[in-house]
């Protein structure tokens, strides 16, 4: 066995067998001036999970696309990244090639109820806003991003599919690209279907110190989402059932927050995205609203993407960031400098 043959072997064994390169992952605080004020007492200073590719520290002169991730009601922005597996599944598609490298950005919308349902409430802040201005010019200041909407992203899981649907309406001045996971919410008719939890007729103890308890007190979270009330101490809001009787009121409210209800009034905006995805396992509570979801893109011709996968609520979310998702956006955004 020659010398050159040997070198040459042991060369190639330490390319093949040289770990793939791995991104990082920076816990920051972001103020939100949105959110200042809530009446919930919620801090305006958030935890904000921000993925930054291989490449980031060592190519100084490169910019990148940014991908807004939005979690769902009783996580936190950190169990988000591990039930999403976010940071591992990034480093594999990078390395497989499925995905290039691009900058994801994962905000912490727990409250004083588990969740924001990121929306716009005097009694838990304006979370839309707060996504699509505060942290946006936050990372398009603090990061090498490229800052156009083109090059932006928004995607989410569960209440984090129903902020994207419902900011994605809104704001396609700011965002290209959407992905809508399992969408809760996208119908309210308290004490019927569409929500995952019905809100009570009473409203229930704030959530316990520590955080993360799932579903302890969704109905609450929706209610102060939905129906604000700053002269009602000390929950901040009605709710759509009062001593078993329905108020009309509320529960118009909260039907006024339903997407599917609000879809055909933002149909100019939504044929404004380059790209919309959804997807729904076909065993989840919430495949249905989600297909009607789909049916109503369709039918006022607004272009968009939708899957159905067997599988259901949660147990197939890692698999879809790493095979759908993070593809998706990779495929989609720009990653091209805008010349101004």
């Amino acid at each position: 066995m020659s010398l050159y043959f040997v070198v040459t072997l042991a060369f190639v064994l330490a390319q093949t067998s040289a770990p793939a390169q791995k991104g990082t992952v920076e816990n920051i605080k972001v103020h939100g001036r949105s959110l200042e004020g809530n009446l919930e007492g919620d801090s305006p200073d958030r935890d904000v999970f921000v993925y930054l590719p291989p490449g980031y520290a060592t190519n100084r002169n490169q910019r990148y696309p940014v991908v807004y991730l939005l979690h769902g009601y009783g996580l936190t922005g950190e169990r988000w990244m591990t039930f999403s597996n976010l940071a591992e599944n990034a480093d594999k598609d990078i390395a497989a090639g499925t995905m290039k490298e691009m900058i994801l950005v994962n905000p912490d919308a727990f409250t004083k109820y588990n969740g924001s349902m990121y929306s716009a409430s005097a009694t838990t802040g304006d979370w839309e806003t707060f996504i699509a201005e505060d942290l946006v010019s936050y990372i398009d200041s603090h990061y090498r991003t490229i800052p156009d909407r083109m090059s932006r992203g928004l995607g989410g899981h569960s209440m984090g599919g129903y902020g994207t649907i419902r900011i994605g309406m809104k704001r396609s001045d700011v965002f290209s690209s959407l992905y809508i996971m399992s969408a809760c919410c996208l119908i309210n008719n308290p004490g019927g279907q569409g929500n995952r939890a019905a809100a009570p007729a009473a409203a229930p103890a704030a959530a316990p110190a520590g955080r993360g308890n799932v579903f302890a007190n969704a109905g609450s979270a929706q209610a102060a989402a939905w129906a604000s009330n700053p002269n009602n101490p000390p929950q901040f809001f009605d709710l759509p059932v009062k001593d078993g009787v329905p108020q009309p009121l509320i529960v118009a409210k909260y039907a006024a927050n339903s997407p599917l209800v609000m879809i055909d009034q933002y149909v100019t905006n939504l044929k404004k995205y380059h790209a919309i995805m959804g997807d729904v396992g076909t065993q989840d509570g919430l495949a249905a609203s989600n297909r009607q979801m789909d049916q109503i893109l369709t039918d006022f011709g607004v272009k968009h993407t939708f899957e159905t996968y067997e599988g259901d609520h949660t147990n197939r979310v890692k698999e879809r960031f790493e095979l759908k998702v993070l593809p998706f956006f990779s495929n989609n955004l720009s990653f091209n400098r805008v010349k101004k």
